[in-house]
């Protein structure tokens, strides 16, 4: 059984280069965004990471234990030096609880707009609006992206009950706790199952996912919440109109039972899933930024969607931060006895197991997947 299952990054529609920035984050929890696109991103060719703490590694010997070639840098300098030119984008990788620059990064992004780079930035603070960074902006010729921007009110859109009409199975992948890995595991499902022949989309939800290049999806957190529920059913649609896919899988945010957090609702109500597959970390004890506040077990978590909303889990995959390959197997055995469904972790195992608990909910996508193999 081979251990830490390296994502394939899709290059199908790269088309920019660009450095993330990670300071003293890559690899962990406020490093989202960039330990992301480093496993995978359609939209840019990621030529490297900065964060001093790290340099000189390579990101994928820090992530799954396996090289990628895309190394860590000491600083915006060393990332231009080694990539032998001025890189397109400059990625702000790190997703604080604040969603605000501090002073140091704030003289970083300006430096990279100086050097001509376009900026990404998935924060709640709207860099563009700045009026140091707008006038350096027009200065340089460059464009600031603030991914978690939401429409004009005037175009956002409310609950219609028009996701009805979506007749392909729904998936949400949500979890017990956030930052733990749903959209990493939707990742892995979505490529799996495409590459069994089951047509899939994501549907992003947070800005990871649209900074890696999804093509249908909102920043629900950024969302005011009277638009939430219809923004949602909204991507979806559009998803299930433009794609004609076989399958929609449905990134999740934050936990169901988590109070900090009201997306994972949002989810619920606006995309109606037919099925749930949960994220749990098992040794995990308490909530990430709230060390008061215990994980829930995926018991109680898997009752509460159950009771929220009609649909049902089907599946529990594992985030195995912490834990032996022996101790992930115990997990996946006690929890199967447990729950009832089946579990696996989809970066330790294999994505043929991911496959096989959609198949085993959704029996009608089986002909498909067995054309494609023949």
């Amino acid at each position: 059984m081979s251990v830490c299952v390296p994502i394939k990054p899709s290059v199908a529609r790269r088309s920019s280069t660009a450095v993330v920035y990670c300071e003293a984050n890559f690899g962990k929890i406020d490093g989202k965004t960039a330990n992301g696109l480093v496993r995978s991103s359609e939209k840019y060719d990621i030529v490297s990471v900065i964060d001093s703490t790290q340099s000189g590694r390579d990101t994928g010997d820090i992530l799954v234990g396996a090289p990628n070639g895309i190394p860590v840098c000491t600083d915006l300098a060393d990332a231009i030096r080694l990539a032998g030119s001025v890189p397109d984008y400059f990625i702000f990788g790190i997703a604080p609880t604040s969603g605000l620059l501090s002073t140091a990064e704030r003289h970083v992004v300006l430096s990279a707009i100086e050097h001509g780079m376009h900026i990404v930035s998935g924060l709640h603070e709207f860099l563009a609006d700045d009026p140091t960074f707008a006038a350096a902006s027009l200065a340089h010729d460059i464009t600031i992206n603030d991914v978690r921007r939401p429409r004009d009110k005037k175009h956002l859109r409310t609950f219609t009950g028009d996701i009805a009409r979506v007749t392909c199975p729904r998936i949400a992948m949500l979890g017990t706790d956030c930052a733990i890995g749903k959209r990493t595991t939707a990742t892995v499902l979505a490529s799996a199952l495409n590459e069994r022949g089951i047509k899939t989309v994501l549907v992003g939800t947070g800005q990871t996912a649209l900074i890696q290049g999804a093509r249908y999806g909102v920043a629900l957190d950024a969302t005011p919440s009277q638009f939430c529920a219809g923004e949602m059913e909204a991507a979806v649609i559009d998803a299930f109109e433009g794609e004609h896919p076989d399958v929609i899988l449905v990134e999740g945010q934050g936990a169901l039972g988590h109070p900090a957090y009201l997306t994972s609702g949002f989810i619920l109500r606006g995309s109606q899933p037919d099925a749930v597959i949960l994220q749990h970390a098992p040794a995990r004890r308490t909530r990430v930024d709230f060390p008061s506040m215990p994980t829930p077990n995926p018991a109680s978590e898997i009752n509460l969607i159950e009771t929220f909303s009609d649909t049902k889990v089907i599946g529990l995959t594992i985030n195995h931060e912490g834990m032996s390959e022996a101790e992930v197997e115990a997990a996946i055995v006690l929890y199967e006895a447990e729950l009832g469904i089946p579990a696996t972790d989809a970066l330790m195992f294999s994505a043929e197991r991911l496959v096989e608990m959609v198949l085993l909910a959704f029996p009608e996508l089986e002909p498909k997947a067995v054309s494609a193999a023949r």
